[in-house]
């Protein structure tokens, strides 16, 4: 196994500069909604704990403060549902996009290997299998895959970035048999679990792949990956966790400790902080749904439909036209938003609006929006 970056496609974001520049043209400036980046200040609870670790001149563990596993271990059993984690099986990671890029490497996939990735899908999942020279598998159903012997990982994205969908304990749990039935690891990206919008997930809580009603009370060849950036405001922390088979954590502790991928020991700090305390997620929960509570009716008002969309921080919208023919509409009116072709073929008649702008950027998209009179 052997990584090859000579396999990678160009990067997205880079195609989208012309839109940019004629979104930024408008005379009152940008607004843009295509990446999904926090705006809103990281809470105090949080800067402050960070502050009180600053000094910090030995190296910090690979594994994590042991109070940092054991907030994690009591926030899954509080707010995911997940009783009794054990804090051996938690790894801190640097952001969870690099742990969605280098997982196929860290389980010693290669050629002839098979990941499975969900139809509409983050890039990552696909930039991951292609740096070690694996192929994948676009699926939603287990129909694609269900028997294949070469298929080593598989990856569900529940609440789904672009789409928002969610995926039920049923659902789950028909691929955690699946895939233990072929021997293959399935990976859930859970990012966005905090932030449902509609029932029965909105107050009944997004289900979780390590939730015992889908992995039957064993977490075995199963792990979740989380990270604080959306719901605590911690982008620029690169603060996440994966989390369940204690063997396979312990193995990636093993390869992450010879490469030297530690979380800095103040985010360490912060991590514990913010994830034991639910105050602060419910009020930055409070303020996105402000904002798509204004951008929704907006989008459909102008003629677009709302497809998904029940959690997440974007919305999944079409004209009925091509993806790039409706970032043109937009950019006219200066707005920015992200192609749905970003993230498979499938997606190639949507886009993906973030609203995560500002409350007075996410007014100037209204307006924007409003038909012409």
């Amino acid at each position: 196994m052997g990584l090859n970056p000579g396999a990678l496609p160009d990067f997205p974001w880079d195609s989208l500069e012309s839109y940019r520049a004629r979104a930024s043209s408008h005379p009152d400036g940008i607004v843009d909604l295509s990446v999904g980046t926090p705006v809103d200040p990281t809470p105090e609870v949080i800067q402050a704990a960070l502050a009180s670790a600053a000094n910090a001149p030995g190296y910090p563990t690979t594994q994590g403060r042991p109070d940092l596993r054991e907030a994690i271990a009591a926030w899954f059993e509080r707010r995911r549902g997940v009783p009794g984690l054990d804090s051996g099986a938690i790894l801190p990671t640097i952001g969870s996009k690099e742990f969605v890029a280098l997982l196929p490497a860290l389980l010693g996939l290669g050629a002839g290997d098979v990941v499975v990735i969900p139809e509409v899908a983050y890039p990552t999942y696909d930039v991951g299998a292609r740096l070690v020279g694996a192929t994948t598998i676009p699926a939603d159903g287990i129909e694609a895959w269900a028997g294949n012997t070469d298929v080593a990982l598989v990856w569900v994205n529940s609440p789904s970035n672009p789409t928002g969908a969610v995926r039920s304990r049923d659902e789950l749990a028909t691929v955690v048999a699946e895939a233990r039935r072929i021997g293959a690891v399935v990976a859930s990206d859970e990012c966005y679990a905090e932030l449902a919008w509609v029932e029965p997930y909105a107050s009944g809580g997004v289900p979780s792949l390590l939730d015992p009603a889908v992995c039957g009370g064993s977490h075995e060849g199963l792990l979740a990956a989380y990270s604080l950036s959306k719901q605590s405001n911690l982008a620029g922390y690169r603060a996440a966790f994966a989390a369940g088979d204690r063997e396979l954590i312990r193995g990636l502790l093993d390869v992450r400790k010879h490469l030297g991928m530690m979380v800095p020991a103040p985010v360490q700090a912060a991590m514990a902080v913010a994830i034991g305390e639910d105050a602060h997620v419910a009020k930055q929960r409070a303020t996105y749904g402000r904002r798509r509570d204004a951008l929704l009716p907006a989008l459909l008002g102008a003629g677009f439909s709302v497809d998904g969309s029940d959690a997440g921080l974007y919305l999944w919208a079409t004209r009925g036209a091509d993806s790039w023919l409706t970032i043109e509409w937009l950019a006219e009116r200066g707005i920015l938003a992200a192609p749905g072709v970003f993230y498979g073929a499938a997606g190639g008649r949507h886009v993906r609006l973030a609203f995560t702008a500002t409350d007075e950027r996410i007014a100037t998209a209204v307006r924007r929006l409003a038909p012409s009179r």
